[in-house]
């Protein structure tokens, strides 16, 4: 077929003595032989005879249209893309029109976060956001870049960042996390006229249906096991153990107010540990009452003596977690859960341990007998540490009698 359908141009002596360029071939089994006065019209001619041939094996067409070279190309690159659609090319088009508005300044979004970024961090630094949301913030929205390489902010449409948002079968309580975070980056970006609007206006946050009772919490024989086995093995982090099981601070070890928590916050003689706004998740101070049997832990374990992050702690909870279900706040849980079971005051746990009493009658109320209470604040150290004057950074521990 290649062969019957090529074409060529050769020199023509006609019997008159004039030269002529003839166009010889075939199309279709058909003989084609014309003859032209100059060899550019037969270049054209030779080259018109191939496309037609090229069109009827290809099934290619000719047409004329007011596009340009590149226009054309692009149209049926689209074309391609949409084959096999149920709609034509005009609906996306009017789609596209409706929705989309250009915005002033393309911003790449690696640079937008950047920029957003560096203006929480202004704000951190005026101690008007916690390190625990920035950190959170931070954290979301390295996830979010990775989600979307080379995007400009205009390109985050409702449609793809729901699909962010559902990413990795996420939870509905990661989804509005994921949505509220990037929701007032968008903000940000529409003050910059980074974006027109904000997809996310027509996109609204996900329905929970609250339940109550679901804090995961320890019993009381399960705490008395986890602190004697802290005592026999890790003496060193006692401290941090006590305090957050036995006081609800929180336990996080990126983040958790323990981190911040100092020797001269937890008041021992005053019976009181003063969490001021800087320790604070939620930036507001409070006080949190020195239970006996935390008193003793104190007492035994002195702060002076044993450091509230002792060293390697990481490596000691990953140890006490191998046979404690230590999940993220279970100790906080443990003791909200046993404060409001032997005070009945939800609003008296809310103040101490920095929560709503909402929060507090949603999650903790009713899950603890005030007899599990009782074993519960009763657990007490079954050793003492001795500390050698000589050798203070290596204490030893010997039985305790409260």
């Amino acid at each position: 077929m290649k062969h019957e359908q090529s074409f060529a141009v050769s020199r023509f002596e006609n019997r008159n003595g004039v030269t002529s360029w003839r166009v010889d071939g075939r199309l279709h089994g058909v003989r084609i032989r014309r003859n032209f006065k100059t060899q550019e019209e037969a270049a054209a001619e030779k080259a018109a005879l191939e496309m037609k041939a090229m069109q009827s094996t290809s099934g290619m067409q000719s047409v004329t249209t007011f596009l340009a070279a590149d226009q054309f190309r692009e149209a049926e690159a689209v074309f391609r893309r949409l084959a096999g659609r149920p709609r034509p090319l005009s609906f996306y088009v009017e789609f596209a029109l409706a929705n989309y508005r250009e915005p002033v300044t393309q911003k790449l979004l690696t640079e937008a976060v950047t920029a957003y970024v560096a203006t929480k961090q202004h704000e951190h630094e005026q101690d008007l956001l916690s390190e625990p949301h920035l950190t959170r913030m931070k954290r979301d929205l390295k996830r979010l870049e990775k989600h979307f390489p080379g995007a400009t902010v205009a390109e985050l449409t409702g449609a793809r960042l729901v699909g962010y948002f559902e990413a990795r079968k996420a939870a509905l309580k990661t989804y509005n996390n994921r949505r509220g975070i990037v929701s007032t980056f968008l903000k940000f970006a529409q003050q910059r006229d980074w974006v027109t609007d904000n997809p996310l206006d027509k996109i609204p946050q996900r329905r929970i249906r609250r339940r109550r009772g679901g804090a995961v919490t320890f019993t009381a024989q399960q705490a008395k096991d986890l602190m004697a086995f802290v005592e026999e093995h890790y003496p060193t982090a006692v401290p941090f153990f006590a305090i957050c099981l036995f006081a609800g601070i929180r336990p996080c070890l990126r983040t958790g107010e323990i981190l911040r928590l100092q020797p001269t916050h937890v008041k021992l003689d005053d019976g009181m540990i003063r969490i001021d706004a800087e320790v604070s998740k939620v930036r507001e101070p409070r006080n949190v009452t020195i239970q006996p049997n935390l008193a003793a832990w104190l007492r035994a374990y002195p702060l002076k003596k044993f450091p509230i992050i002792p060293a390697n702690l990481q490596h000691i909870r990953e140890k006490v977690a191998q046979k404690f279900p230590l999940s993220h706040d279970v100790m906080r849980h443990t003791f909200i859960s046993m404060f409001v079971a032997k005070f009945r005051s939800l609003g008296e746990a809310a103040l101490q341990a920095g929560n709503s009493e909402s929060i507090i009658r949603r999650h903790y109320l009713d899950l603890k007998s005030t007899e599990e209470a009782e074993q519960f604040f009763g657990v007490l150290p079954c050793r003492a540490a001795i500390v050698s004057e000589k050798a203070e950074d290596t204490p030893s521990v010997v039985p305790f009698a409260a």
